[in-house]
């Protein structure tokens, strides 16, 4: 009897310790699959592209300053060397000094200096103008274990790597494998999934390159979530098997 006993709380003692060992967390490295040597594609570059109510500075330059201040606008909305700003109204336009209305949602940044530039050009306004359109208040929103906030989108071309590397990265209790992407298109709001530990999904992903207005959420990780919950990480602390063994094995002594 005692032989068994023994072995028996051997066993429940091997049982606590395998089910309370530490384990390597596997979804936190990023790019896992990335080993060296290894080539990606990487989804084509998607420049930003602009959408109704977005805000951006515009400002002429030329040899003549008294030509290129024709098309500054006189109001509060100018900043000098910075350019003047123009909000696009819900037809995709903006009013612009001595050009009138311009379309300008749809295009990027380089499309939309060169069709400004070539409008000058064509009335005799300006032989050689400069022209430089900038962002003004283009952001993405994040969310969740990234940390909350607005980032101002400062290039052509913004990543997701981009924003979370502005959030100082994610912490540990981030969930990298589903880091979700919710995008809007004409009324129409889309989310997306990418796997930060998969290079492969990752640089493939239609959301790697961000747009204005994209909102990014990352999720807590199992652990985190279950630490909101009445027992919380209770479960899977050594401390309540070997509790748990306790009990059952001195259960059993009784009742033999």
């Amino acid at each position: 009897m005692k032989k068994a006993y023994s072995l028996l709380v051997v066993a429940m003692m091997a049982v606590i310790a395998l089910l309370s060992s530490c384990s390597v967390p596997k979804d936190v490295a990023y790019f896992q699959d990335f080993n060296p040597g290894k080539s990606i594609v990487v989804q084509n570059p998607v420049e930003i592209k602009f959408k109704a109510d977005d805000e951006i500075r515009i400002f002429v330059s030329s040899d003549r300053k008294e030509l290129a201040e024709q098309f500054s606008l006189t109001t509060g909305t100018t900043t000098g060397s910075e350019g003047s700003r123009y909000t696009i109204d819900s037809e995709g336009c903006i009013r612009f000094p001595m050009l009138g209305k311009i379309h300008v949602a749809g295009l990027n940044r380089q499309e939309l200096q060169e069709a400004i530039r070539d409008q000058i050009m064509e009335k005799g306004l300006i032989r050689d103008p400069i022209v430089t359109v900038d962002y003004s208040n283009l952001y993405v929103i994040v969310l969740g274990a990234a940390g909350a906030g607005r980032l101002k989108i400062d290039r052509d071309k913004f990543t997701i790597l981009d924003a979370i590397g502005s959030q100082g990265d994610l912490d540990i209790s981030g969930q990298r494998t589903n880091v979700k992407v919710i995008r809007e298109n004409y009324g129409k709001k889309t989310v997306y999934e990418v796997n930060l530990c998969s290079a492969e999904d990752l640089y493939s992903s239609p959301v790697y390159y961000l747009q204005q207005n994209d909102v990014i959420y990352v999720e807590m990780n199992k652990k985190e979530k279950r630490n909101a919950t009445v027992m919380g990480n209770s479960t899977v602390q050594p401390s309540f098997w070997i509790g748990l063994a306790t009990f059952i094995v001195g259960a059993i002594a009784w009742f033999k």
